[in-house]
């Protein structure tokens, strides 16, 4: 337990009884060897444990199972359930896992590897295909979970059938609700749906409302989503079927170029939503009719993928990672955050070969007390964009960090 839980932990019932949201300082969480890059294997914050993308590494950082997806699946999650036990959680209480595969040629071996480790109630789950930062590399997994004991609910609507894949349709803790990465399907006996990416955007919502129903909700309350686009000239179809849904206020968004776990899918959707008062976040850039900058839901804040690509950084991926991490901090202060309260960050590179120059223009900007992240190699919607990065912050997690 951190040496300030205790002092905190007395004045829990002050906190209540003046209807104040109590903000504990974020947890860094740290298990086997100590991280090569400017990330923390998990961080704890909000009643959420984020942890970072994790590859199939030895004690020395070597690849272990080349060749093999179904080994590195069983090393990555052994080395996940190793964090999950420092930060007081287990497998059993992930909500969210999101799958890069290096190869749809290995989706059956790290299913069957997976399947394993939740012989019930299995997170929800988004698998999509991309290059990883590591050569040797097939497999690479990122986690959010809740402590043990914490609030984990399976939804699933009653007339749809379970998925025949290890995973959940959706999961609710407290006011938050994941849902899995969903495709074109008929969520009643798990069928494809044919149609362009058009149509298949309006039944993979469609399913989402179904899903946000069982949990009480509804697309007003999404606050952060995620697209992955086998074709990304397929971008505007797909985004006027999904103003659709989202005529105003729409939620945080990243859209990128990745292989689906079949070729019959041209479009998948990740969401998350809260049934926490929810507030749109400007930051003083033209406002974009397919997403919103920010959205706070509480104390927690979602932000969208964020771009640096101007005439100035072109081409230079260095300068285009510090640029968005400018728009990155704006919109932090718009939304009364600071760096310092990032809790997980995602970032998508086009090229592995600027792994190190975009870390070294990445690492400034958090110092320390580094958030989780996942890097991966993926194609972008802006031609001339180099770097995304997109992130989740926790009001108030960073003011007084124990790990600063």
């Amino acid at each position: 337990m951190p040496p300030w839980l205790p002092a905190l932990a007395g004045r829990t019932s002050l906190f209540v009884a003046l209807g104040m949201s109590m903000q504990i300082p974020k947890e860094i969480v740290t298990a086997g060897p100590a991280p090569a890059g400017p990330y923390s294997p998990a961080v704890k914050a909000g009643g959420l444990i984020y942890l970072s993308g994790t590859l199939a590494q030895d004690g020395t950082g070597a690849i272990v199972g080349k060749g093999d997806a179904g080994q590195q699946t069983r090393r990555v999650l052994d080395r996940l359930r190793d964090v999950l036990a420092a930060a007081g959680s287990s497998l059993e209480q992930v909500v969210s896992a999101t799958v890069y595969l290096k190869s749809q040629a290995d989706f059956a071996a790290m299913n069957d590897a997976y399947r394993t480790y939740w012989p019930k109630e299995p997170p929800t789950r988004t698998t999509i295909v991309t290059d990883l930062v590591l050569a040797d590399a097939l497999v690479e997994i990122s986690m959010i979970a809740v402590p043990n004991g914490a609030e984990r609910t399976i939804v699933h609507p009653q007339t749809w059938i379970k998925s025949p894949n290890p995973y959940s349709y959706a999961i609710r803790t407290g006011d938050t609700l994941f849902l899995a990465g969903l495709v074109s399907r008929n969520g009643r006996d798990n069928t494809p749906v044919a149609g362009d990416v058009a149509a298949q955007t309006k039944v993979v919502l469609d399913n989402a409302g179904d899903l946000l129903k069982a949990g009480g909700m509804t697309h007003a309350d999404v606050v952060s989503a995620r697209v992955y686009l086998p074709d990304v000239a397929s971008f505007q179809q797909m985004n006027e079927a999904y103003r659709g849904y989202f005529s105003s206020a729409p939620p945080a968004r990243a859209t990128i170029k990745a292989g689906l776990a079949t070729n019959q899918h041209a479009v998948e959707i990740t969401l998350v939503a809260s049934s926490a008062p929810r507030e749109v976040i400007q930051d003083g850039r033209p406002v974009n009719p397919n997403l919103s900058a920010a959205i706070r839901a509480g104390n927690r804040v979602y932000l969208s993928g964020m771009l640096g690509n101007t005439p100035e950084t072109k081409g230079d991926v260095a300068a285009q990672t510090r640029e968005t991490l400018a728009r990155i901090r704006q919109a932090l202060r718009a939304a009364g955050c600071t760096p310092a309260d990032v809790v997980d960050s995602l970032v998508y590179l086009t090229d592995a070969a600027n792994f190190g120059a975009m870390n070294d223009a990445y690492r400034p900007f958090f110092t320390t007390a580094f958030p989780a992240r996942a890097t991966v190699q993926s194609g972008l919607v802006a031609p001339d964009g180099l770097v995304e990065i997109m992130v989740t912050a926790e009001r108030g997690a960073g003011a007084s960090s124990p790990s600063r």
